[in-house]
């Protein structure tokens, strides 16, 4: 199964018992929308929702942090999800967070895991079907081992701070970027990390929702002064956008990526740490 699968694909293969299709739509805090409730009113025939607000380590001041492995193996058979068994995950949010779901399942160990090209926008956008309700399913086998090397935490980041070796990807709007718009989370200070280039994540999509590929997606960080040949850190507000810009470096064949889990959450909440301020 490839990385990314399309709309037509999908289709084609709903109702394989080893298929399982997951919602993975996340909101920014003040959207003034409600994930679960908006999959209860329609989502993909046979789908789960996979709430990345709760499958988080909670000891952790910061949002969204991963878990510890024994909480994501109880949160993923508890949605009758299990091993061997092949995972296309979409979003119907404008922070694409499907992304985030992808890398989630692929740092905890799953082998078989697809985003769907388009999202819920572009399969209703054709005409296709859709169920309401609450999912119901089976418990499922999930094992989870963390793969820690994907990971960057505070520590790693403040070590490659302008280091000429590595790009810091940053996948917020360029105002919040610039430190022009005020952050969504109480605490934390606007800017970004010094050295880090600005790419929002929206500039990887194309208007119908899907993709950019190939060139297209190579001259969107092109466009953003990154270096594709150096190894990278993707970082975000909290770590969900930040996975965008992982999986279309992923797209191109880059794969000595790490994902700041703490992202601007961390980083611009900590007095301690270096922050800039301005376009990159």
């Amino acid at each position: 199964m490839q990385s990314l699968v399309s709309t037509e694909w999908l289709a084609g293969e709903l109702g394989a018992a080893d298929l399982k299709v997951i919602d993975a739509t996340i909101f920014l805090p003040g959207a003034g929308r409600d994930a679960r409730a908006e999959f209860e009113t329609e989502h993909i025939p046979g789908a789960v929702f996979m709430d990345l607000d709760e499958i988080v380590d909670t000891s952790n001041p910061a949002p969204h942090m991963l878990p510890p492995a024994h909480k994501f193996s109880s949160r993923m058979q508890s949605l009758g999800l299990g091993d061997g068994n092949r995972f296309v995950v979409y979003d119907n949010s404008p922070l694409h967070s499907s992304a985030r779901a992808w890398w989630m399942l692929k740092v905890f160990g799953a082998h078989y895991v697809a985003v769907l090209d388009g999202g819920l926008r572009k399969w209703k956008a054709e005409g296709r079907p859709l169920e309401s309700g609450k999912a119901h399913v089976r418990h499922g086998h999930f094992t989870a081992f963390l793969d820690e090397e994907a990971v960057a935490d505070k520590g790693y980041v403040s070590g490659i701070v302008h280091s000429p070796a590595h790009e810091i990807v940053d996948a917020r709007p360029a105002s919040r970027f610039a430190g022009e718009d005020k952050e969504p989370r109480p605490g934390v200070e606007p800017g970004h990390i010094p050295g880090s280039r600005s790419l929002p994540q929206s500039e990887l999509f194309n208007a119908d929702n899907t993709w950019k590929r190939g060139d297209q997606l190579r001259a969107a960080f092109y466009e953003a002064g990154v270096e594709l040949d150096k190894p990278m850190v993707m970082t975000c507000g909290s770590g969900v956008t930040a996975a965008v810009l992982l999986f279309g470096a992923h797209l191109l064949g880059k794969n000595d990526v790490k994902l700041y889990d703490g992202s601007w959450s961390e980083w611009g909440a900590d007095p301690a740490t270096p922050k800039a301020t301005g376009p990159a």
